[in-house]
């Protein structure tokens, strides 16, 4: 009977598909950067300076720690909602689902 060797490559598999998550997600996080500063309002270019990203295992979250920039986000009773944060993130998914594609694609 001929003698079989069987090889479990699953935690390859695995650390592969996690490296690729992790490129993806941060790709995608300063992708995001990216476009919320191109949008921005600017006044002294505070704002737009703070605006960064932060992965935090399956979800990369981007923002801004600047006391004032949720007024400019979601607008207060004396200013207009200026929305940057939430376009950045919803309106570009064609772009993020072909990072992850693209990332994903490189596991070999």
């Amino acid at each position: 009977m001929a003698k079989v060797d069987v090889k479990d490559y699953s935690k390859d598999v695995m650390s592969a598909y996690s490296q690729a998550r992790e490129r993806s997600l941060e790709i995608i996080g300063l992708t995001a950067e990216k476009y919320a500063k191109e949008i921005v309002p600017v006044d002294t270019g505070r704002l737009r300076n703070s605006i960064t990203h932060d992965v935090d295992g399956k979800e990369v979250f981007i923002g801004s720690n600047v006391e004032y920039a949720p007024h400019v986000e979601y607008g207060t009773i004396h200013q207009k909602a200026q929305p940057y944060l939430i376009p950045a993130a919803t309106e570009h998914s064609s772009t993020y689902k072909e990072i992850i594609e693209d990332e994903f694609a490189k596991i070999k």
